[in-house]
Parts: structure tokens; C-alpha cells; sequence
């Protein structure tokens, strides 16, 4: 499409939801949009509107041929290579920055292949899918991306009074999504990511404070396996100066199988993109289950505690803390930016302090101890005598970053 202006993106599978489509896109130019056109269907089309990108190069784009993927006949297969052709193409198109908003529309499958090529769609730029499997979980198919959902109600199979009714507020949703301006008063110019969880909300809060008053922006993100992963995946698309890493307990469910886990490339991304960071092993006492008859069997007799009715703690040991401080340390090696990981000696979590239920010198004196031998010589260590929810801590870490980011 031969234009210099910002378009929106229309994608989906026009071969089985052309009349759909061909609203919506009369919709969009209705409200003064300018429009991509992305047919990700793979069967013979025939539409009354101009395609952009054709399935060819779609299919070409996902390293394969649209004669090929037909050849197969394997749905499931047509499915995950034109996802991942559609991403390809919305990723140049982002890169030369020629989009300002991403929409799509269709059923199973066609939902599946949108919410796949908006993963290559950074932060900021809208991501609207009318979908009939709303009411399903989707979290995997989403991850980390700003995508926003909305139910089709009706099957996208052809206009009728509901579907025209919510295909015009789709176009109206990413027409005022997409031409959303932000003030440059309200931005500023450094942004610090802080992971943060219900034990270490003191320290967050505290060290929150302290940054604001320096003029920082905070962004926290809530380490529940998702949100460890939204900061990772932020922060390789460069959105942070600065990362208070106070919260890795993620680590610790993908070592015992938590439900949380933030996969394996979580505590990575700052090392391998060169952003200076401050790294602690917050909450790392603990590993999260959900309900008390969910744990698994050999669990069972550990150290266990119910934060909630739908939660349960398992206090970690000395053998996970001796392999989670080698693992921490062995992901910050090699960092392209200055580095520090700082211990709060007194205790790692709000229920680590002494008298408490997860209170275990012990455990964490292993914890510790695999850091320091770890790091020695590579990544320095500072022990603070304080415990991580004490106001002592969090001036210490907000002083250390300093030091680091000058």
C-alpha cells in the first residue's frame, strides 16, 4: 500500500470471512483510517476489497510455500505456519514504523493465528481481536503482549444486526486506541522495572518512593510467572534504564514446579541487553502452589503455609537454596552492564524474619552462601544486615542503583 502515513492493520482469514472483513474494513475507512490488508486464510479468495499482503507471501514469510502448506492438508499445521508468517510481516512493518494499531477478527483457529502475529507488535501500538472463543483461555496464546479482547457474541460467519453492531465498535476501539496521543509533560525521561510480590510489598513501596523523589518513573510487575515474564520481555524491547530486580521468586517455582514459574529465560533479559540492574534473592524462601490438596505428592510433608485459600507456600531447603543461588548467579554472568546482587542478611521474604513460619537460618545461610561462592570475582555481592521489607534495605538498594546507573 503506497503511503507514507501510519496505518492500522486488518488481518485474518479472508478466503472464509470476506463479508466480515470487507465491513470492517468500510468501517475503518469510515472513521478516516488508512489500512493494511493481511489475508491469512490459506483456501481460494474472492473479496470486493484490495489485499495488501496476499496468503503467498504470508506463507512464504513463515519459510514454506502456500502450495505446500494446502498439499498437507493439515489444518493444525496451516494454522501455526501462517501465525507465524502474519508475525513476520507485522515485524518489518513495525520495525519501519508504518503502523500505528493491529485488528483482527475470526473463530478458533483465526484467533489463534492473530494472537500469534501480534506477538511481533510492540508495547504501545494497540492490539484489538474480535474473537468467538473469548470465553476460553487464552492466557498462553496472549503471553505478554497488550492485546485487548472482545467477544464477537455471534459466530464470525457472515453480517448480521449484532455483528455489524460490535464490527463498528471494533473499528471504533482501534481507531481511538490507535490515535491516542500521550502528553510529553506526563512522560518522563528514565524508567526503573521493580518485581515485586505480597511479602516484599514494603521494600517495593519503600524503594518506589525514594526513586520517585529522585525523579525516576517505577513500573512494578507482580512476579506471578506472567508478570516476570511482561518485565523480561519489556525489558528487551528497551523500555527500562534501570531494573531493581527485588523479587526472583519465579526462580524458584521452575525449579520444584510452582505454579508460577516464569519460564527459564527469566533474570536474562537486563544481562543480555546490557541494562544496568540490581539483583535480590526476594522471596526465594518459597515456592507457590495452589490449593492445599493441589501440592504434589512429594511436597507433602515440607514446610507448607496457606496465604490464601487458593495458595500455598512451600518453604524451600537447603539443597533448592544451594542450586537457586548458583542458578541466579550463573544468569547474571557475562552481563553487558554493571551488575550487583544485594543480601538482605535478617531475611528474604515478609514471613523470613525470626519467629516466624518460613524463619530458616539454616536454608538461608545455604542460599547465601552458593551466591557469594558463585559471584566471587564476577558479579559483586553486598550483604546489608537488615531484612528485606526494612526501610535500611530499601535506601540501600536505591543507593546502590544509583552508584551503578552513574
Amino acid at each position: 500500500m503506497a503511503t507514507t502515513d501510519k496505518c492500522i492493520v486488518m488481518l485474518g482469514c479472508f478466503d472464509t470471512k470476506g463479508e466480515d472483513f470487507s465491513y470492517l474494513l468500510k468501517s475503518l475507512k469510515a472513521l478516516g483510517q488508512q489500512v493494511i490488508t493481511i489475508n491469512t486464510g490459506v483456501m481460494e479468495t474472492s473479496v470486493d476489497f484490495p489485499i495488501d499482503v496476499d496468503q503467498d507471501a504470508v506463507a512464504e514469510a513463515s519459510g514454506t510455500s502456500l502450495e505446500a502448506i494446502r498439499k498437507s492438508n493439515d489444518r493444525g499445521r496451516a494454522v501455526e505456519l501462517m501465525g507465524k508468517g502474519a508475525a513476520s510481516i507485522l515485524a518489518d512493518f513495525a520495525f519501519s514504523d508504518r503502523i500505528k494499531g493491529v485488528i483482527g477478527m475470526g473463530g478458533g483457529g483465526g484467533t489463534y493465528i492473530i494472537l500469534e502475529a501480534m506477538q511481533a507488535v510492540p508495547l504501545g501500538i494497540p492490539k484489538f481481536c474480535l474473537s468467538t472463543v473469548v470465553a476460553k483461555d487464552l492466557s498462553r496464546q496472549i503471553g505478554v503482549k497488550d492485546i485487548t479482547l472482545m467477544s464477537s457474541v455471534v459466530d464470525v460467519a457472515g453480517l448480521n444486526s449484532i455483528s455489524r453492531l460490535l464490527i463498528r465498535q471494533a473499528a471504533s476501539a482501534i481507531t481511538a486506541m490507535s490515535d491516542t496521543k500521550v502528553d510529553a509533560s506526563e512522560e518522563t525521561k528514565r524508567n526503573i522495572a521493580i518485581s515485586m510480590f505480597g511479602n516484599t510489598t514494603k521494600c517495593v513501596d519503600k524503594c518506589t518512593e525514594l526513586l520517585r523523589a529522585k525523579g525516576y518513573e517505577v513500573m512494578a510487575f507482580h512476579a506471578t510467572g506472567v508478570g516476570g515474564s511482561t518485565m523480561e520481555s519489556l525489558i528487551r524491547e528497551g523500555v527500562f534504564d534501570a531494573v531493581l530486580d527485588v523479587t526472583t521468586t519465579e526462580l524458584a517455582d521452575e525449579l520444584c514446579g510452582g505454579i508460577l514459574s516464569a519460564g527459564p529465560h527469566r533474570l536474562t533479559a537486563a544481562a543480555e541487553m546490557g541494562i544496568p540492574q540490581i539483583v535480590v534473592p526476594g522471596c526465594l524462601d518459597m515456592v507457590n502452589f495452589a490449593q492445599m490438596d493441589t501440592l504434589p505428592e512429594q511436597y507433602r510433608s515440607r514446610q507448607l503455609y496457606s496465604w490464601a485459600p487458593d495458595v500455598t507456600l512451600m518453604r524451600t531447603n537447603v539443597t533448592e537454596n544451594e542450586t537457586l543461588g548458583k542458578q541466579l548467579v550463573d544468569k547474571l554472568m557475562g552481563a553487558k552492564a554493571p551488575v550487583e546482587i544485594m543480601l538482605p542478611l535478617k531475611g528474604i521474604s515478609q514471613i523470613d524474619s525470626e519467629g516466624d513460619i518460613f524463619y530458616d537460618p539454616e536454608a538461608d545461610s545455604a542460599l547465601f552462601g552458593a551466591i557469594k561462592e558463585s559471584a566471587d570475582g564476577h558479579v559483586p555481592v553486598m550483604e546489608v544486615d537488615a531484612h528485606i521489607n526494612d526501610a535500611a534495605f530499601a535506601k540501600a538498594l536505591v543507593e546502590r542503583l544509583m552508584k551503578i546507573l552513574k
